[in-house]
């Protein structure tokens, strides 16, 4: 019997569940998984985090100070409390992500980065097990690029552009998530739906990213996400890595379907390419209207649920 889609791109890319749900990870079995303040706010509301909700409420009302600074300090420890537990499940890496509201703050970042990685050593997680997850503004970049030097291993988030790409590449950031489904959402929003999947244009830009750091011999990996159907997926297997939520995880662990390779490394060439520097960034992305668009209200919604969250945890602390 043929095994089954999941099983095949199991060996073709590496599969990380996009989520902050245990059940689903442990029944799942990715490599890594990743949580953002969307996923955290989910992952509050299951039977298995009730224990450290509790635990990290009691320590909120023992603290002195304002309330909204004591909410803040603990949706940080529950937001290192699920990933700790999630490291213990994973055999590889927990992307964790700093403050969205900081996105445009590069020393904000690089300190709520060391933040987090000293909470994750105190609470017995390496930082070999942990990715920071970075919105990917100028200000994200060279915030990675100064993390990168420290041994502190950054995801880039929100990927759009290929100078974008690039730009955390030359940083030397661990790992890209260019964004798949919200790049179609966007054409098929401005009346562009494309006519078949190789036409789709969330797939041909990570195609042609992953083309580009194979040639220039880029050891930044390339993490496709925000997939809106299997198709997308399977349109990309052999992308170094995939993140990809669990109902399509266990859509393609149903599907028994032959599953080709579309991604294979190619030799890297000798490159010669100007280094990208703020204005170029900032010139290439003023140029492209989807990408602007979809990194603003990407940053937007993740900050969004960031403050909710702490809104939430603030009045469970009244």
């Amino acid at each position: 019997m043929t095994p089954s889609r999941l099983a095949q791109l199991r060996g073709l890319s590496v599969v990380v569940a996009d989520t902050g749900d245990y059940e689903a990870i442990k029944r799942l079995r990715p490599v890594d998984c990743t949580t953002n303040p969307t996923l955290v706010k989910k992952a509050l509301d299951l039977p298995v985090y009730a224990g450290l909700i509790e635990r990290e409420l009691a320590w909120g009302r023992a603290q002195a100070g304002e309330r909204d600074d004591v909410a803040k300090a603990v949706v940080d420890r529950l937001t290192i409390g699920v990933g700790t537990m999630l490291a213990e499940l994973v055999p590889g890496r927990v992307s964790t992500e700093v403050d969205a509201d900081q996105a445009h703050d590069t020393e904000a970042t690089i300190a709520k980065a060391r933040q987090f990685i000293a909470m994750y050593e105190a609470a017995g997680v390496p930082r070999g097990k942990v990715l920071i997850k970075i919105a990917a503004t100028w200000a994200g970049v060279e915030a990675a690029r100064v993390l990168q030097a420290e041994g502190i291993d950054c995801n880039l988030t929100l990927i759009f552009n290929p100078t974008q790409a690039l730009a955390c590449s030359e940083a030397g950031a661990f790992l890209i998530s260019p964004f798949v489904g919200r790049i179609l959402d966007w054409y098929v929003a401005n009346g562009q739906t494309p006519a078949s999947i190789d036409e789709d244009p969330g797939v041909k830009f990570v195609r042609g990213v992953y083309a580009e750091f194979k040639r220039r011999g880029s050891a930044t990996v390339v993490m496709g996400a925000s997939f809106r159907s299997t198709a997308q997926i399977e349109a990309l297997a052999g992308c170094d890595r995939l993140t990809i939520s669990p109902d399509l995880l266990e859509k393609l662990d149903a599907d028994q379907g032959e599953l080709p390779r579309k991604l294979s490394p190619q030799p890297a060439e000798a490159v010669d390419v100007a280094a990208i520097d703020e204005a170029k960034f900032d010139a290439d992305m003023a140029a492209d209207p989807m990408a602007t668009e979809k990194l603003a209200t990407g940053i937007d919604a993740f900050a969004r649920d960031l403050l909710t969250l702490r809104q939430n945890i603030a009045a469970r602390l009244a």
